[in-house]
């Protein structure tokens, strides 16, 4: 009876939602659904593809990623380690599986995500697979099928597994611009940079039963606003009913409704009139040897310095570092988030549209501003003036200072993931320069929504992160104790972006920090947008798009150090 116990409990499995013991072979059958009580289980990446592929005709992509640590990150287990565990425990490379395969004898490139491999989170290897399979569907002009299952961004990778959000999202714009299908299915978990980017901004979004989705999990909100979150809150019927997905779709019926799809694609697609885009653009000439002047120092200290109540916030440079501001306000769809601020304004002269968040200096302006915390009206405010800009031929200067985006339920419920994503996307393609300047903190995708640029600035003491020190401590190490040691593993200093090449140039503050003299921090920040700006004036815009859509494609390629090879 011993010998056989092992056996027998593969038999059975017990259901997560109502505890019935189901027969495994009945579940299987079931394709995974509990039939007493209809909870969808997790599926891997291998199983879901069988699930909706034809039989035989999925060949994967030929590229395999290599190991992966570009920012030697360490905790409490070296993140090598991590990698080799997942890789054991669920057979995959990665935390995605690629290729090409037909559905009901349509074609398609896919894209399926696996939470087994650590939370499904999107790092450099991720983010090159994904795209890989978007340039594969825009070589073969065929719809892209993107199934998401993530916990967001991988901290381990830091700034740079932020960077992929921007670098898939690109990879979508160029298939919008073809004329060609992309679907995203949003499975049971889909939260962080991964909602707040490629599983929102494609053409139909597809929840299935049971799934859940939004920017800032149910803890963290839980955490942040103190209050308690309405039945139902971020799962799929939620969504739909807040306008989110366009769908919502039962397993059992999920192959047959992307058939579906692909088969209404197939029948609209005009012939191609362009050639295919290559599918590995070459890399943008490298940026200038990286500055020593201004030292590493403690990244604990630059942490504080960045998030200093005295640092000058957006209305303060707009006032001392730019002339003339005209502030525009509303999202034009019924809301005006009081942490973004834009409007018209000058730089030596010459017209510009500055977007920037807005903090403030004392406690009052902090909770009036929502500590610079956007709302989904705020950056679809941004978007608008994004738009306006170019539609009139303006340069857009973007000042980042949050903390992160808005964790809130409200901001859940207005589609807080889906703005960020249609932000990230929209400035991919935005025929006028772009300058984005990090002037405080930059926090995860809050900050990326306005920092997708052709030049990237940092100050000498602001800091840009996948997470907050203190929210990677509490993930990663016993407690939050240990958010200095986050904030140095994290690499989120100036000097270390400006060597992972996210960051052009580093603006150097006066002796103790912006905050000790906020006038000449002021004269540098102008100075330095204006040097920056100027050569990209005379950049036609056709030129411009397809630079920066290099320079954020070069965060998969490079850091990903991917190799060809069978699967």
């Amino acid at each position: 009876m011993t010998a056989t116990a092992p056996r027998e409990e593969q038999l059975w499995s017990r259901c997560a939602g109502c505890a019935t013991l189901l027969y495994r072979k009945r579940l299987r059958r079931n394709l995974d659904v509990c039939p007493e009580c209809g909870v969808h289980a997790r599926l891997g990446a291998p199983d879901r593809v069988r699930q909706l592929v034809d039989p035989g005709t999925f060949r994967p992509l030929p590229h395999r990623p290599a190991d992966v640590d570009p920012i030697d990150f360490v905790d409490v287990v070296p993140y090598p380690h991590r990698l080799t565990a997942a890789r054991a425990g669920t057979g995959l490379a990665e935390a995605v599986l690629c290729g090409t395969a037909t559905l009901g004898g349509h074609p398609a490139a896919l894209a399926v995500m696996d939470f087994r491999f650590l939370g499904g989170s999107l790092g450099c290897a991720v983010g090159e697979l994904i795209t890989c399979a978007a340039e594969r569907a825009l070589d073969d002009r065929v719809p892209l099928i993107l199934v998401t299952a993530s916990g967001g961004a991988r901290m381990q990778e830091g700034v740079l597994s932020l960077m992929q959000m921007a670098t898939v999202s690109q990879a979508v714009a160029a298939l919008r611009e073809a004329g060609l299908l992309t679907v995203s299915v949003l499975t049971d978990p889909t939260y962080g940079g991964v909602a707040a980017s490629f599983a929102t901004n494609t053409d139909v979004v597809v929840a299935e039963s049971g799934a859940r989705m939004g920017f800032a999990g149910p803890r963290v909100i839980r955490q942040v606003t103190g209050r308690a979150l309405p039945d139902g809150f971020q799962t799929a019927d939620f969504l739909l009913r807040h306008g989110q997905v366009d769908m919502v779709v039962p397993r059992r019926a999920l192959r047959g409704r992307l058939v579906a799809l692909l088969a209404a694609a197939r029948a609209a697609r005009p012939p191609a009139t362009r050639p295919p885009a290559p599918r590995r653009p070459a890399e943008p000439p490298t940026s200038d040897p990286v500055p020593t002047a201004t030292g590493d120092g403690d990244p604990w200290a630059t942490v504080r310095l960045a998030r200093h109540p005295g640092r000058p916030t957006t209305l303060d440079y707009l006032e001392s570092a730019f002339d003339g501001f005209v502030e525009l306000h509303g999202d034009r769809l019924g809301g005006d988030c009081p942490a973004v601020v834009g409007g018209l304004a000058r730089v030596d002269g010459r017209p510009v549209m500055v977007i920037g968040h807005q903090k403030g200096h004392t406690t009052a302006e902090l909770v009036a501003r929502n500590f610079g915390m956007a709302s989904p009206a705020g950056h679809r405010k941004a978007l608008r003036l994004m738009r306006l800009a170019a539609r009139l031929g303006l340069p857009v200067v973007t000042l980042v200072d949050t903390p992160g985006a808005d964790p809130g339920v409200g901001a859940e419920e207005q589609g807080q993931a889906a703005a960020i994503a249609e932000n990230i996307l929209a400035l991919t393609v935005l025929p006028t320069p772009v300058i984005a300047v990090v002037t405080g903190e930059g926090g995860s995708g809050g900050a990326l929504a306005l920092a997708v640029a052709d030049r990237v600035l940092m100050l000498e003491h602001a800091v840009y992160s996948v997470i907050s020190p203190e929210g990677c401590a509490a993930i990663l190490w016993p407690d939050r104790s240990a958010a200095p040691q986050a904030a140095r593993a994290l690499r989120l200093t100036a000097p270390d972006l400006r060597r992972l090449g996210v960051v052009d140039e580093i603006v150097p503050e006066p002796a103790g920090a912006a905050h000790v003299d906020p006038e000449a921090t002021a004269r540098a920040l102008g100075d330095v947008v204006r040097d920056n700006l100027l050569p990209l004036l005379d950049v036609p815009a056709a030129t411009l798009v397809r630079l920066r859509r290099q320079r954020f494609r070069r965060f998969g390629a490079a850091r990903a150090s991917l190799r060809a090879g069978a699967r």
